[in-house]
């Protein structure tokens, strides 16, 4: 069959926004599926915005009619004709009422048989999806999912641009400041021996435009961070990055909250009511064991340390003894779904965690306590009671060192959630945590090491402790969570130079380590600058969550997998000697790798 070229035909309007009936009507598209019934045959092409049917009968030309015969799936074609109402309806489709019956047909290309059906890919192994992406990106829930993104990239540029911020774009190529993940690193060609990096993230930049005078700053920002890949991470991202100047944490927090509320208003036609609930830091681990908590369930974590501790029950009594505590979770309900065997693989999970072990009173018929015979009278009442346990439910505890309980008991809390399926998923519940803390202790090196960049702002009534106590010192820094799922990490700049050093100073590094790291930054500083502080937004994960996607791979055109290649161009890949000599690099492998050339 020859090709057909559109010659003066010109689409006039999309499959799915096909509405007037008795108009013409010129459609392009992907033939989904064909229907040939003898003398009727029945075409369903699709577009990026739906389908529509294409109707052949005895009364359309033979040789129109001839060339319909022959259309297979996934044929690009386009069509001309009338719109007419549809005999047999289909309510669940906006075209269904109506087909349009062709008297000018074109096939455009020719589709050799799919690996998988396109439209019917749910079963299919993701292997072969992302090896055929391009067909895989036909699915109308992919492509549902890209234009969401769209929308909300758009809506995003549009509030900010509304709020007096500038669109301006950092370099990709950049220095390399070995913090936090692996930089992904760009060899220079004419630099030998030296490399750029690709940005983590536009920090340092956005704060040198503040310095410079350009007070709102927001960029749709590319970022690149080599390191394990999960579903809510890819090694290349892009995240909403914006930094204000004259401002405090209140006025950069109530800024997002407003770009919140516009951004799920517009594209979900959800009100978001302000504003956005806070917690501590503190709070969080205390109630929720992490310090990005899914508050759309209950299962809260209680200290019952002061209920048991005359018990004796040495889990208990060592625990306290050695600064820890014993904290619970009430999973109401739970007795009936989680039996001992059930209760075993919950144990089993805790100590992949860390903890030793989970205690638990599973209350059936009658309360069944795993500690039963430690306890003295009354023990049970009052531990049931503190926890606000009833017939039906099921009490988790753990007994250890804090770091250890509270991150156990979150992670239990979740898996509980789920399975007894108590979680809300059409709830979009929004917090922010405050007050984070400004340091972090690394135990393999036995030292303090910052938890957030070095140049965001500790509180002012934490400054006495920067060198006798970095445990309570509190950073002006904040995150946004969204249904467990962090969202975005905000802080204040230190802006001081003299308290700059001071931080440097108090994370160990010497004159030299801060002149190669950030040295053209802190010189920047020594000429002024505006009190600022900015927030980086994941497009990808906020984009997953609105569109109920269980990986960001759902929302990004063109993912890597979990070893970071992909799988379709076959990337990374090897090149050729020559252009390695041009970079002045030599290999060095454990082995002959296959497919390495040489020249």
């Amino acid at each position: 069959m020859k090709l057909d070229t559109m010659g003066n035909l010109r689409r006039t309007v999309y499959c799915g926004e096909v509405s007037e009936i008795g108009s013409e009507a010129v459609v392009c598209g992907f033939v989904e599926r064909v229907r040939n019934k003898g003398g009727v045959i029945f075409i369903v092409l699709r577009d990026r915005t739906g389908v529509v049917q294409l109707l052949f009968n005895d009364k359309t030309d033979p040789a129109v009619f001839e060339k319909a015969e022959q259309v297979r799936g996934e044929y690009v074609l386009m069509a001309k004709g009338r719109v007419v109402e549809r005999e047999s309806k289909n309510d669940k489709l906006p075209t269904g009422h109506l087909e349009i019956f062709v008297d000018d047909l074109r096939v455009l290309s020719r589709a050799e048989t799919t690996p998988f059906e396109v439209t019917n890919s749910d079963n299919v192994r993701d292997e072969l999806k992302l090896k055929y992406r391009y067909l895989d990106l036909r699915n109308p829930r992919l492509q549902r999912n890209l234009i969401m993104r769209h929308k909300i990239a758009q809506v995003t540029r549009e509030y900010f641009y509304e709020n007096g911020f500038l669109e301006i774009e950092t370099p990709m190529m950049m220095k390399s400041t070995p913090e936090g993940a692996r930089d992904y690193l760009v060899p220079s060609r004419v630099h030998e021996g030296k490399f750029y990096a690709l940005p983590q993230s536009p920090q340092f930049y956005k704060q040198l435009l503040m310095i410079s005078g350009y007070d709102r700053y927001v960029q749709l920002a590319r970022c690149f961070r080599d390191e394990d890949l999960r579903a809510d991470r890819q090694p290349e991202f892009t995240q909403v990055d914006f930094e204000m100047s004259f401002v405090d944490a209140e006025d950069i927090q109530t800024c997002v909250e407003g770009y919140m509320a516009r951004l799920f208003k517009e594209v979900l036609g959800e009100e978001i009511t302000l504003p956005l609930p806070r917690l501590t830091f503190r709070d969080a681990m205390d109630r929720f064991g992490s310090d990005k908590p899914d508050t759309r369930f209950g299962f809260e974590i209680q200290d019952i340390s002061g209920t048991v501790k005359d018990i004796d029950f040495v889990v208990f009594k060592d625990a306290l003894a050695g600064g820890g505590s014993v904290r619970a979770i009430n999973v109401n309900g739970g007795a009936a779904t989680y039996t001992r065997k059930e209760i075993d693989k919950l144990i089993e999970h805790a100590k992949g965690i860390g903890a030793k072990g989970l205690a638990y009173i599973r209350w059936a018929d009658e309360p069944n306590c795993s500690f039963k015979k430690f306890l003295g009278e009354g023990d049970l009442e009052r531990i049931c009671e503190a926890v606000g346990a009833k017939q039906g439910d099921l009490v988790l505890i753990c007994a250890d060192k804090n770091k250890v309980v509270l991150p156990t008991l979150g992670a239990i809390r979740l898996i509980c959630g789920k399975r007894l399926g108590v979680i809300d998923e059409s709830k979009h519940n929004f917090l922010w945590i405050t007050e984070m803390p400004f340091f972090e202790y690394d135990e393999d090196n036995d030292t303090w090491v910052a938890a957030h960049h070095p140049f965001t702002m500790p509180m002012e009534e934490c400054l006495e402790y920067l060198d006798t106590d970095p445990a309570n010192v509190r950073a002006k820094a904040w995150d946004l969570v969204l249904n467990g799922t962090e969202l975005s990490s905000g802080s204040m700049r230190i802006t001081d130079y003299e308290l700059q050093q001071k931080m440097f100073e108090a994370l160990g590094m010497t004159d030299e380590e801060i002149e190669a790291k950030f040295g053209f930054l802190v010189d920047a500083y020594r000429y002024a600058a505006p009190p600022h502080g900015g927030m980086g937004i994941g497009l990808d994960r906020i984009t997953m969550i609105m569109c109920g996607a269980d990986s960001l791979r759902d929302v990004v055109a063109f993912p890597k997998v979990q070893n970071a290649s992909e799988l379709m161009s076959e990337c990374p890949s090897y090149v050729d000697t020559k252009q390695l000599d041009e970079l002045h690099i030599a290999l060095k492998l454990s082995e002959k790798a296959p497919g390495d050339t040489e020249e």
